[in-house]
């Protein structure tokens, strides 16, 4: 028996063709063949992102135009889990890993939502506006949220555009973790912006990630590459990944769900180009190997899959539509990419 992969795309305004399609799609491994999934979804769905539960194996949970959706089912049916903001448009979620009914909603404005019973209801957290925040005209939003295993309490809320928020108390509290980041910024690019360096480059957040194999350790994507802390965030030190990869504008970064010292992070040239890659780190990004190989990727990696069944099985997309994946724990890459006409691609789930 096959397994289950899932892609979600939404509009995008660099698309090649202005009327491209979008939407959720499920692949059948067994048969290679991508379907698409609505029973219970908005009309004309946007995907912004996708996570399977660990605490409720087979659910999966999506952030749309409209909110939250759960299915139970495979993605065969799907539920709303209304937020009391009316069509908040979800860009992340976070799921509690020892309890199911636990999970947050990052949307556009940078908002934070929080429900304790499952979706039946849901508090919106006080979350402040970062002192890195930058208007380059768009609304912010929290496009990605991760909390330290060791402390499922401790949870990070990725701003893009404006760094990186935490609270140690469950959402209840926040305070900006990124004002190690303008230190950063002035040392690595001292002659932009005035001496100021790459801030707007610094605080376009696109992923956050922390390891149980450190307690406190969290791991941050930026255009300008990977930082990590040591200390919950009080200070940030880049990686350098540039050492191991020619692509280093980087989207996503995740720790395994196997290995707590194995990273995985997503390069490419910019938000919008014709490379990328999937770089893979066996001791805490300390030093990187590409992973994926005998594949073309052309345009920008966005988002890494990884099954929670086995670590064999690991999908990542770009952009314009292209997937690609191993079941062989990277011995071998192919293609499956969406159906033609499908761009916009933010996010990619396998089972």
């Amino acid at each position: 028996m096959g397994s289950f992969v899932y892609a979600g795309s939404a509009k995008w305004v660099a698309a090649s063709i202005p009327d491209h399609k979008f939407g959720l799609f499920r692949l059948d491994t067994d048969v290679d063949q991508w379907e698409r999934l609505s029973d219970g979804l908005p009309d004309d769905v946007e995907i912004r992102h996708m996570s399977f539960s660990d605490a409720a194996p087979g659910t999966l949970y999506v952030g749309t135009q409209c909110g939250p959706y759960r299915s139970e089912d495979a993605g065969e049916s799907w539920t709303a889990l209304a937020l009391p903001s009316e069509n908040a448009v979800v860009w992340s979620l976070l799921l509690h890993p020892k309890d199911p009914k636990i999970l947050y909603a990052g949307t556009e404005a940078q908002g934070v939502f929080r429900t304790e019973n499952g979706g039946n209801n849901w508090s919106q957290l006080p979350v402040p506006t970062p002192e890195g925040y930058c208007d380059i005209g768009f609304p912010s939003r929290t496009v990605r949220m991760a909390l330290d295993p060791a402390n499922p309490d401790e949870i990070y809320a990725g701003i893009e555009v404006g760094g990186l928020l935490r609270s140690l108390d469950a959402g209840e509290t926040w305070t900006d973790s990124g004002q190690d980041f303008f230190r950063l910024a002035a040392e690595e690019n001292p002659e932009m912006e005035g001496g100021k360096g790459n801030v707007v480059g610094m605080m376009d957040t696109h992923s956050v990630s922390c390891s149980a194999a450190v307690p406190g350790t969290v791991f941050f994507a930026n255009r300008l590459g990977i930082y990590r802390s040591d200390d919950k965030g009080d200070s940030w030190r880049n990686i350098d990944v540039g050492r191991f990869s020619d692509l280093t504008y980087s989207r996503d970064i995740q720790v395994s769900r196997h290995d707590p010292n194995v990273l995985f992070a997503a390069f490419s040239i910019a938000s919008v180009s014709d490379a990328g890659s999937l770089y893979r780190s066996t001791n805490l990004g300390e030093s990187w190997s590409r992973f994926d190989h005998g594949v073309s990727v052309n345009s920008t990696m966005m988002h890494i899959g990884q099954s929670a069944e086995t670590p064999d099985r690991v999908y990542f997309g770009a952009r314009r539509g292209q997937v690609f994946g191993t079941e062989d724990g990277g011995k071998s890459w192919r293609e499956v990419s969406l159906p033609e006409g499908v761009e916009g691609l933010y996010a990619v789930a396998a089972a």
